[in-house]
This record gives structure tokens, C-alpha cells and sequence, in this order.
């Protein structure tokens, strides 16, 4: 077999992005692949395939998407110390293109965080993994609803029509940031709606907005045998439509308490808060025999920190800083099916 090293400046190629140098037909094998941060330069060998028990396959993943350019990539090495090893795999799906390579980095945390800021800043999509759930197995998603599966907040847009919108508004934001608790939120926000027509519940229904790529995200994961579900602190009002819109498997949320057409202020029954949302997650996964590292939770508040942490795999979506700092990973600025390609 022919090996070839090959090295090349960044200067000569940061204007192309990741497809234009690595073709999607590149190799089927890991490629080794580094980058010399003092002469900013990148050198690969190339028809050299890495033996599966070698330490490269043991290192993090690093995903990216094709059309990041590569003083972008270069960049993104550099501000979260990363270094990298190998091309480990090229995605096509969804209409899009992304590449795994693999890395090393001294302190994963750290790099995370730092990733995060940089898909801010820079407004791109990346990620780094640890032995990823697979799009190929069985695997559960559980997802938070209002700012997540659906664009808005609903006990908001209920309190708008209510008469009470910013005074629910300004108690909502203190609890998706950590601010205040959130079953003493949720109870400070209900009690607000005391006596207001349950009629208003079917008017925020009707036009519920879906996240860009929710309905994409569910129909591929379920080709494979996936299975999907909400767990919100929101309302079972809204995560029972959207069960029956989506065909989701499971929607977990709490109950507004109605009388005589009217809400009286109140939820029945024991609150869906961030350990209810934590212990939905490990139910379902016995519910459907779901092996622990096929697990993924999704959501974009504090009260979802603690059902991420109990998944193999926490993303935060459109996320709260503090979110974002706990986060095994982030979507930034695209919709919901950019998970797919952080799925092996």
C-alpha cells in the first residue's frame, strides 16, 4: 500500500472550507491528520488506514460541519487547545455534510466550554463527544418542551391573553437561569392565571410553533428505532397535542388545575421539576430497554441541567449560559436535526 504524507499551509487553503480539501469520497478509513500550531500548517497521510484498536480510535470526536472553512477549523483548535489526530469519518445526512476527527485535549470541561463560546461567536455548529450514542441502535431522546420542541414559552403566551404577560414573563426568566426555583416559580406563575378562561389554552394550541428541525429530527431517529419524548415543567395541555401531532412515545408535564371552565391558580399533582424530568429519563429507559450510552437529553434552561447529566449525552439547545457551561454539547444557531450529526 502507498503511503503519502502530505503537508500544507494554512495560508494556501484557509479559504476553503472542510469539503472542499476533504472530499466526501476522501478515504472510508481513518486518515491520520494533525495540525502544527507554530507553522500553521496540516499534514496527513494519506491511504494509511489506523487500526480500530488504536489509541486515536479511543480519543474524543471532535464534529464539525463541511462548509466551516479552515481558518475557522484552525481557529477553533487553537482557542480550545485541542489536538488533532485523525479524519476518523465523513457524515452525509440530512443535507449536510459532517467530519469526526479525533483529538486530545488536557481538560475536557474546559474545552467544552470554551467551544461553546466559540460556536457563539463565530456562529458555526461543532461539538466534542465522548463515545457518542449511535444513530444505528435503539437509543431514547427525551427533549424539554417550551423553548425547545416549540418556540415559545406557553404559560407566557397564556399569560399574555390573560392580562398578566409580564409579570409571568419577568418569573419565567429568573427560573430558566438558575435564578429562582422552579416548582416556587411555576406556582408563583399559575397563581397569576387564577380565573382566566380555560378557552385561552386552545388558543395558544391552535398555532403552536415547532423548532425548526423538530419534525425532521423525529421522522429520521424513528426510521432507526428510536424512541422520543418531552419531559417539560410546562403543561400536559400542550405536550399531550404535540404527543398526538408527532406520534411521540411518552410527554411528561404538569396539570392545570380547571373549574367550571376556569383555571383556578393551581397544578394537580406533584410538580415536574428538574429531578421529576431526571427520573422520566431513567424510566422510559427501562420502559424500552434503552443500553445507558443511547441516551440523549435535550434541553435549553436550568431546570433541564439535571435530566441532561443523567443522559450519556446533554445538549443544550439555544441554550442559557448556564446552560451552556454544563453542557456535554450545544446547538447554537441551527434547529433541532443538527443532533443527528452529533449521533455516530
Amino acid at each position: 500500500m502507498t503511503i503519502e504524507k502530505k503537508s500544507v499551509s494554512l495560508a494556501s487553503i484557509q479559504h476553503l472550507n472542510l469539503t472542499q480539501w476533504l472530499p466526501v469520497d476522501t478515504t472510508s478509513n481513518e486518515v491520520p491528520l494533525t495540525f502544527d500550531k507554530n507553522q500553521l500548517a496540516f499534514t496527513s497521510t494519506e491511504y494509511q488506514a489506523v487500526p480500530a484498536t488504536s489509541a486515536c480510535a479511543k480519543q474524543l470526536e471532535l464534529v464539525v460541519f463541511g462548509d466551516m472553512t479552515l481558518d475557522i477549523f484552525a481557529g477553533l483548535l487553537h482557542e480550545c487547545q485541542l489536538t488533532l489526530l485523525s479524519l476518523q469519518k465523513i457524515n452525509q445526512r440530512n443535507n449536510a455534510i459532517s467530519y469526526r476527527f479525533s483529538v486530545q485535549v488536557e481538560d475536557i470541561k474546559l474545552a467544552r466550554e470554551q467551544l461553546a463560546k466559540f460556536n457563539l461567536a463565530k456562529q458555526v455548529e461543532s461539538a466534542l463527544l465522548t463515545n457518542a450514542p449511535t444513530l444505528a441502535q435503539p437509543g431514547l431522546l427525551l427533549m424539554d418542551m417550551d423553548s425547545t420542541t416549540i418556540k415559545i414559552e406557553c404559560i407566557d403566551e397564556i399569560a399574555a391573553l390573560a392580562g398578566v404577560g409580564e409579570e409571568v414573563a419577568a418569573v419565567t426568566e429568573l427560573a430558566m437561569q438558575g435564578l429562582l426555583d422552579f416548582s416556587e416559580s411555576l406556582h408563583q406563575r399559575v397563581a397569576k392565571l387564577n380565573k382566566a378562561s380555560e378557552d385561552i389554552l386552545a388558543q395558544v394550541a391552535k398555532n403552536i410553533p415547532l423548532m425548526e428541525g423538530l419534525e425532521t429530527l423525529v421522522s429520521e431517529l424513528k426510521k432507526h428505532h428510536w424512541r422520543i419524548a418531552i419531559a417539560s415543567g410546562g403543561f400536559t395541555y400542550f405536550a399531550d397535542h404535540l404527543q398526538k401531532m408527532l406520534a411521540l412515545d411518552a410527554a411528561v408535564a404538569n396539570v392545570l388545575e380547571i373549574d367550571n371552565h376556569h383555571l383556578t391558580g393551581k397544578v394537580v399533582g406533584p410538580v415536574i421539576d428538574a429531578t421529576a424530568k431526571a427520573e422520566c429519563l431513567k424510566q422510559l429507559q427501562v420502559d424500552f430497554n434503552i443500553a445507558d450510552t443511547q441516551t440523549v437529553a435535550m434541553g435549553d434552561g436550568a431546570n433541564d441541567l439535571v435530566m441532561m447529566a443523567a443522559a450519556h449525552l446533554g445538549v443544550a439547545f439555544h441554550a442559557k449560559p448556564v446552560v451552556l457551561a454544563q453542557a456535554d454539547a450545544c446547538i447554537t444557531t441551527s434547529g433541532l436535526d443538527c443532533l443527528l450529526h452529533w449521533l455516530k
